[in-house]
Parts: structure tokens; C-alpha cells; sequence
């Protein structure tokens, strides 16, 4: 499979990613929202870096991934707080060990949830300015 086949994977699968977390929140679902969020920037990424030939993109850090890129990408480089605030959804949205005192559910709330699909959002953007059209 081509890069640029692999990288529209990633691609579409973030698109669904994304999805999935507005539709959480709307439900009232925010951990979940907030960590297909996280997963929808962090697979955006990895379109990238496919679409620029890589084979395996390893890690879950979207931050790391944005800085691994070579050559830089401008337009994600300015996202990288955005990165940071996904980042710590990735363990806590998930596991009930994740937060010292409460479950996923207790620990996340509506502003979490649209903080970040916001971000999320605009990370998914700026990647799909990077990879290729179908």
C-alpha cells in the first residue's frame, strides 16, 4: 500500500474519530468525547507522516507526533498547546485509575468535551491540508 493510501486510512479514521466525539457530547458521554478527540488529532498526525512516506508511526503523544515531523509543519506547530491539552486526555478519559479519586465519567465534564473537540478540530485541518485528496 502506497503512502498516500495509508495516509487517507488515517485520515478517514480521524474524520470518524471526530465524529464519534461530537456525537458523545452531544449525549452527554464527555470522557468519551474527550478521548475520541484525542484519538482523532493523534491518528490526523500519523496521516501525515504516512503521506510523507513513513511505514510505522509509533506513540500516542500528538504533541511528540507534530515534533517528529520532518520537515516541520507550520500550520500544527501552532497547534502544539492544543497537542498538550489532547494529551492529557489520553490515560484519565479512559481508565478509572486514570484520576486518583473519580471514574472517567465524574472526572470529565462539558467544557473538557468541547475544549477538546476544538482542538482536536483544528489539528484534523491543518493535517488534512497535508496529506492527499482522495
Amino acid at each position: 500500500m502506497t503512502g498516500e493510501a495509508q495516509a487517507r486510512r488515517w485520515l478517514d479514521t480521524a474524520v470518524d474519530d471526530l465524529r464519534h466525539a461530537r456525537y458523545a457530547e452531544e449525549g452527554g458521554f464527555y470522557a468519551h468525547a474527550c478521548s475520541s478527540a484525542q484519538q482523532a488529532a493523534e491518528k490526523a498526525v500519523k496521516a501525515v507522516h504516512h503521506a510523507r512516506g513513513a511505514r510505522a508511526v509509533l506513540g500516542h503523544s500528538v504533541r511528540n507526533l507534530i515534533e517528529r515531523l520532518d520537515p516541520r509543519v507550520p500550520s500544527l506547530d501552532e497547534l502544539v498547546d492544543d497537542a498538550r491539552e489532547l494529551d492529557l486526555n489520553y490515560i484519565p478519559t479512559r481508565y478509572p485509575n486514570g484520576l486518583e479519586a473519580w471514574t472517567p465519567a465524574a472526572g470529565f465534564g462539558a467544557r473538557q468535551a468541547a475544549t477538546a473537540i476544538a482542538g482536536a478540530s483544528a489539528i484534523l485541518t491543518a493535517a488534512r491540508r497535508h496529506t492527499p485528496s482522495p
